[in-house]
């Protein structure tokens, strides 16, 4: 149940569903069936963010995100999850809310509750990140894809403070994630490529435009975030993807490891939607199963004291099938 503390939190803290519309962000959208669907995602992580930031209990919270949609459930606990973090975060907070959802009913979505934390490291003074990711008993995926924490906090920045972090391609300050201060801006950029797929509203030439703006460097991983995105939030119909998958080019295996990663996501959360399907047979020619496949034979329990972060060789290694793929064919 709300205290009046946790509804003054909310108050203060929660922005307005028409806040993160894309009309009122400012966006260059027309309104559509497939836009709406869009627009309705940063909705239903305001959703989770206001039931988690009034206090909620965990009981409460599952019984809650459960009444949404499956398709968007996921997005749902990505707001939860933000809330919980800042929560725990706040002065006399600590007490294990964010690990008690990760562990328990957010397990299923753990990619995406990653991404609800760095969320809330966009609201929090950088010396609080240093506990934020909590340490998580048996559950796959950690703490290899906390990563998506930091391309969480990409995706706000460049949302929330588009001028910045798209008109002028701002770059963010290193932070020693994981021990990895100097991955911290290509795990950023592959949110802040999510987050374009956004704000041209699933438009492939905008989206590839607004990627070809950035320097050279950025692209690769700007590139992933566009696939992740288009693949697991939806957006465009099936020759918007072909067109999608055309402007890529010289980056068309870093669309592909979004794709592959964006179908992970959703099938280990148990729903897949048809775009999602849709998207793994226009995009990189496989099935949903297929893409899953190939996502689990590149993965393996690499250790952490390398020149890369597990994360990046688990994306390599996806990157270096479709090099061999494409390859063959050229043969």
């Amino acid at each position: 149940m709300s205290t009046f503390i946790g509804v003054l939190r909310k108050k203060v803290l929660a922005p307005s569903l028409a806040s993160v519309g894309f009309a009122d962000r400012g966006f260059p959208v027309t309104h559509t069936d497939a836009t709406a669907r869009l627009e309705a995602v940063p909705q239903a992580v305001v959703c989770g963010f206001e039931w988690a930031i009034e206090g909620a209990s965990l009981w409460e919270i599952e019984r809650r995100l459960a009444l949404i949609e499956p398709e968007q459930r996921g997005f749902a606990y990505e707001g939860a999850t933000m809330g919980y973090s800042i929560l725990d975060a706040m002065p006399g907070g600590g007490r294990d809310r964010t690990r008690e959802l990760l562990e328990g009913p957010g397990r299923p979505h753990i990619f995406l509750t990653y991404i609800g934390i760095g969320f809330a490291m966009a609201r929090l003074p950088r010396p609080l990140w240093k506990n934020i990711l909590p340490e998580l008993t048996g559950v796959p995926y950690h703490p290899v894809m906390s990563w998506l924490a930091v391309d969480g906090y990409g995706f706000d920045r460049a949302y929330f403070d588009t001028d910045k972090w798209v008109g002028e391609q701002a770059e963010p300050q290193p932070y020693p994630w994981a021990g990895r201060p100097e991955y911290f801006a290509r795990a950023f950029d592959q949110g802040v490529g999510r987050a374009l797929w956004f704000i041209n509203g699933g438009n492939p030439e905008a989206g590839a435009a607004a990627v070809g703006r950035f320097a050279e460097g950025r692209r690769a991983d700007l590139w992933s975030g566009v696939g992740l995105a288009a693949t697991f939030a939806g957006g465009a119909d099936q020759s918007g993807l072909g067109k999608l998958r055309q402007l890529a080019g010289e980056h068309y295996d870093e669309l592909a490891l979004g794709v592959v990663f964006a179908v992970k996501a959703r099938t280990y959360s148990s729903y897949v939607p048809a775009h999602t399907h849709l998207a793994a047979g226009v995009l990189i020619d496989l099935s949903v199963q297929g893409a899953q496949n190939l996502a689990d034979r590149t993965e393996r329990a690499d250790g952490e004291d390398g020149p890369e972060p597990a994360y990046e060789l688990w994306r390599q290694r996806i990157r270096d099938e479709f090099d061999v793929a494409a390859r063959r064919r050229a043969s």
